[in-house]
């Protein structure tokens, strides 16, 4: 049980990103002076959103230079803070080097975040962002489980290096910030672990993260043949912004929480916006079979091996969110309001 002190300042890793965004709009309309630990604040168009959201809300924001691989180079942005948002982590399917590109930099950067809290005596609790991808690697993971859902006590175990290596990247990230926690009792550990993020960015300019590569994918024709029953879950990212919030400042709050909202599909997702947007933009009308796409799948994108699409389309995905709107009273959006949201952005900024 951890009370946090709201008129001390707040610390924010990687606060340009796409759920931290949300997560700083939040803590400055709640007039609390956020710490922002960027790799470049001097990059003035990166920081844009989050000063013009500052210049409208009571509270107040200040920079910290930072970079995930660089030991030490948190505290500053750390001192006199009792609350640690640890949200930077690379996210991306577009990588050469999976050691170098999401290993190193989700590992290192969380051992570098929470051992720089050891050292600083104000903090009292560290919220990490995680991941589903922490619990489980494909749908079929679902299936193993003891009842056929997944819950917040579950590691993935069939992730590695080789195979779905951002999967292995947050899991790894993860349990060592689970032992790190576990050495010390000053301060507390609670972990976000979202499943595929949708919904608008507060920076335009972020549509480049790999949710929006799906969406883009969605508009422009690329499925027009039919989407895959690909099986996940799917949250919206002011809800996951919320969960964040209020895993920083509900006192009972602990231990991981799932944050997803919906059990669905890409085939279902993309009927959502149908009833808006499918008169004028090429939304998937049917179902594409399974068996098409183990013949062109690997050939159309790398990600899709036969063995991905063996384990994760056609196969029902859940998983049991009870625990964070018992905890942390999540309400959920519906799946239509964030899709439709996300989508609008990309047809403003004539993305599609």
């Amino acid at each position: 049980m951890k009370d946090i002190d709201k008129s001390k300042p707040v610390l924010v890793t990687g606060a340009t990103g796409y759920v931290a965004g949300w997560l700083v709009k939040r803590l400055l309309e709640e007039g609390i002076t956020v710490h922002a630990a960027v790799r470049t604040p001097e990059n003035k168009e990166k920081v844009a959103h989050l000063d013009q959201i500052a210049a409208n809300a009571p509270g107040s924001i200040k920079y910290f230079k930072s970079d995930l691989l660089e030991e030490g180079s948190y505290k500053e942005a750390m001192e006199n803070c009792e609350l640690v948002f640890h949200t930077a982590s690379p996210f991306t399917s577009n990588y050469k080097d999976p050691q170098k590109e999401l290993i190193d930099p989700a590992l290192k950067g969380t051992r570098n975040v929470l051992e720089t809290a050891n050292q600083v005596e104000s903090v009292k609790r560290v919220v990490v962002t995680s991941s589903c991808a922490a619990i489980y690697t494909d749908a079929t993971d679902v299936q193993n489980t003891p009842k056929g859902i997944l819950t917040e006590d579950i590691w993935n175990t069939t992730a590695s290096l080789d195979y779905q290596p951002y999967s292995y990247s947050k899991t790894v990230a993860e349990k060592a910030a689970w032992e790190i926690a576990e050495k010390q009792s000053r301060w507390d550990l609670v972990t976000i672990n979202p499943s595929l993020v949708m919904g608008p960015p507060l920076n335009s300019k972020s549509n480049t993260s790999e949710s929006f590569t799906i969406l883009k994918q969605i508009g422009d024709g690329s499925l027009k043949s039919g989407a895959p029953k690909m099986g996940f879950g799917l949250v919206d990212v002011r809800d996951v912004a919320d969960a964040h919030f209020q895993a920083g400042f509900v006192p009972s709050a602990e231990g991981r929480y799932i944050t997803s909202a919906h059990n669905t599909n890409m085939f279902e997702m993309t009927q959502t916006l149908r009833p808006k947007y499918g008169e004028n933009y090429p939304i998937p009308k049917s179902v594409v079979p399974k068996w098409l796409l183990m013949l062109v799948g690997p050939m159309v994108n790398k990600n899709f091996s036969r063995q991905f699409i063996r384990k994760n389309v056609g196969v029902e995905w859940k998983a049991d969110n009870s625990k964070i709107q018992r905890d942390l009273g999540i309400n959920f959006r519906p799946m239509q309001e964030t899709m439709e949201d996300s989508f609008q952005v990309l047809v403003d900024n004539k993305v599609i």
